[in-house]
């Protein structure tokens, strides 16, 4: 398989299969599937019928293997779809340098961008609102939870990049959009809770419904606008209406959630268009329905 990362780990199924000999050998006779995944911090294998083992590529990820094992548990109760529970936790051994982690398996498939209906729209909004409702205290400041200044010099260098490149955008449109989300009046109420990374690939679906969320390594508290990123890198325009509608939201946080969105896809498209089929159209998508005229729905 091709890398994402320089400095990222070799895995494989022999190298799970072995640590999972090793740490827990009542599930050492379980098959050992690789997961296809979007994801850019784990690898995801499936371990008999109800179990998943997520291996960090990177040390960058370990700290996001504590988080979570800190932070699911406290926030189940809350949301209205399943989430990930840890199983166990393993330690590093035959070369492989981190722990890892074991979770329950939730069935479901990732949703494809432009395909998603009204019904998943209104999930998703009924999600995020129940993550700003979150009575779970003490959480910790969200990756996505401040301000868009603090991504406005890498989102500006991406934008740089791509004009370097084939890529068929008006970079113009997005400067513009860019700009605009920059602008909008900051986030003056009470941090909430916030997922902070709907990507398709941390949702799962089924017959156009949401079954589950995954990967909350980035969760915490914070401006609620990161939450509202799957209107522009999942949702079409009708399905954007109804997140928007569902959630109530006033327009300085609609723009500052489309300047996330934006931000995210013009950063993960030059570093992964040659490495991550599944990042780069998602970032290509989402490019595309934010700078499209109207770019501003």
């Amino acid at each position: 398989m091709v890398k994402m990362h320089a400095d990222e780990a070799d895995i494989d199924g022999d190298l799970v299969r072995r640590l999972v000999h090793g740490q827990f050998p009542r599930w050492a006779g379980l098959p050992v599937e690789r997961v296809a995944s979007g994801g850019t911090v784990n690898a995801i294998y499936r371990l008999g019928e109800g179990l998943a083992v997520r291996l960090p590529l990177t040390e960058g990820g370990v700290a996001a293997l504590e988080h979570e094992q800190r932070w699911l548990p406290r926030l189940a109760s809350a949301l209205p779809v399943p989430i990930p529970a840890v199983v166990a936790m393993g330690e590093p051994a035959h070369g492989y340098p981190w722990p890892w982690a074991v979770h329950r398996w939730i069935e479901g498939t990732p949703p494809v961008e432009g395909r998603a209906d009204d019904g998943l729209a209104a999930d998703l909004a009924a999600f995020v609102h129940a993550m700003r409702k979150a009575e779970v205290e003490e959480g910790p400041l969200a990756y996505r939870g401040g301000p868009l200044a603090g991504v406005d010099r890498g989102t500006r260098a991406a934008i740089e990049e791509l004009r370097q490149t084939d890529e068929p955008f008006d970079l113009e449109a997005a400067t513009v959009a860019w700009e605009e989300s920059l602008a909008a009046a900051p986030w003056t109420g009470a941090h909430r809770w916030v997922h902070s990374d709907l990507m398709p690939s941390n949702l799962l679906a089924r017959d156009g419904r949401l079954t589950a969320v995954l990967d909350f390594a980035t969760a915490g508290v914070g401006d609620p606008a990161c939450d509202l990123i799957p209107a522009w890198n999942l949702l079409t325009a009708a399905g954007r209406r109804v997140f928007r509608d569902a959630l109530d939201v006033d327009e300085a946080t609609w723009l500052r959630g489309r300047g996330w969105a934006l931000s995210m896809a013009l950063i993960q498209l030059p570093y992964y268009r040659r490495t991550n089929p599944i990042i780069s159209a998602n970032a290509r998508y989402t490019i595309h329905e934010i700078t499209a005229s109207p770019y501003r729905t």
